[in-house]
């Protein structure tokens, strides 16, 4: 057993010295004058700017600056001040570097930040991933070697399509406002059937194609065979007439007005124009971040209505009161599957939730990336959320 833990050790600290020796070499190209450029267009022109070495990396930016720093997942976007962000020129050259390390299967969102004002896409980097609500922006994306994407989440030809109906208005009189939702149709949709139907909050970045992307993963899990047809509704908070105005803090932070509309107006309006099941085990919630928060609150408020619960790296830290709601062996169970990134996103509040989950013997599932609150995080984890939730029959 001693001799196994040295040699793993021994591998180890082999493997970081490798690593290191790879990044020392590329510095030292990169300082020679002799080197500079040809070591810079080699790099640039395999696309492999940031350097990755095993568990290493070397994030580079050439240009004109008096500071570079690099913000990203990996310091929670600047507010993880333990992390060093600054980057560092090379003598006599308008070359600036950082060095860092993260798992080998890490996937990370960042920018480059130019004397603190400037920030921009990694110029030589190819991949991006978009980010925020709205629609978002494109932040760069850092993929480590262990990392794959998941060909889940990509359009197949071969594979038929579900039918989208889009930006549906409702005039709601328990909000008093006007509201918009979609609604995702199985291919081979009939009325003559009762579909189990997974309600969604923050849908229109669950539909963006550059961000949760549901619609191909659903396609994609059908044609497969490994979940049943399901009918998906999606929640959109933005303000129909001012798409720029989104209510989602005011109502996905535990709002007990929104549970009543959700319950009493919402849902009855969805269960009279589609055939959906009512029954609370086929009847799912999801959401991410506020709506990681809101997908526990009405589950763990009213069981007898949602059975199932997805949970992406919960906002639970914005309502602790959430806890407590959780925390009550004597309802009837609900069925949850919880995810957070490890890297500066929600795993604190969601280990916290799983000890209580635990102790209430809730059948659950809790699954952890090394990433960040990022939607390349969510979008990678929606099929095992799916599968388990509605598993193909038969």
């Amino acid at each position: 057993m001693r001799l196994s833990l040295y040699l793993w050790l021994f591998c180890c600290a082999s493997v970081q010295a490798q690593s290191n020796n790879e990044i020392s070499h590329l510095l030292k190209e990169l300082s020679n004058p002799a080197t500079q450029e040809q070591a810079f267009s080699r790099l640039s022109a395999a696309q492999s700017i940031p350097f990755v070495a095993e568990d290493s990396v070397l994030f580079l930016y050439q240009g004109t600056a008096n500071e570079v720093k690099w913000m990203g997942d990996f310091n929670a976007w600047g507010y993880n001040k333990s992390f060093n962000n600054v980057g560092t020129r090379i003598k006599d050259t308008d070359i600036w570097f950082l060095k860092a390390r993260f798992p080998k299967d890490a996937r990370l969102d960042y920018k480059i930040v130019i004397d603190n004002n400037l920030w921009i896409l990694d110029p030589i980097n190819p991949f991006h991933q978009w980010s925020g609500v709205g629609g978002g922006s494109p932040n760069s994306e850092l993929r480590m070697p262990q990392w794959k994407a998941d060909a889940i989440t990509v359009v197949q030809d071969e594979v038929p399509q579900g039918k989208m109906i889009k930006d549906v208005l409702m005039n709601s009189k328990v909000l008093a406002y006007q509201l918009m939702y979609s609604i995702y149709l199985p291919p081979g949709f009939t009325k003559e059937k009762s579909y189990p139907v997974l309600y969604v909050t923050d849908g229109f970045e669950y539909l963006h194609e550059n961000m949760g992307n549901i619609v191909t993963t659903l396609n994609n899990l059908l044609y497969q065979q490994k979940i049943e047809p399901i009918i998906v509704v999606f929640i959109d908070h933005r303000e129909p007439a001012n798409r720029l105005n989104n209510r989602r803090m005011t109502e996905l932070a535990m709002n007990e007005q929104y549970l009543h509309f959700f319950i009493d107006e919402f849902m009855p309006m969805i269960e009279a124009a589609y055939p959906v099941s009512r029954k609370a085990e086929e009847r799912g919630i999801l959401g991410t971040s506020m709506g990681g928060l809101t997908a526990a609150y009405f589950s763990f408020s009213r069981p007898d209505v949602f059975g199932l619960a997805g949970i992406q790296s919960p906002a639970f830290w914005f309502k602790p009161a959430i806890y407590t709601t959780c925390d009550n062996a004597e309802k009837p169970p609900v069925k949850v599957f919880m995810t957070s990134g490890s890297i500066n996103d929600a795993q604190e509040g969601a280990l916290k939730m799983k000890a209580i989950l635990d102790k209430n013997t809730c059948a659950y599932q809790y699954k952890e990336v090394n990433e960040g609150h990022s939607w390349g995080n969510w979008r990678n984890l929606l099929d095992d959320i799916l599968i388990y939730f509605y598993p193909a029959k038969g």
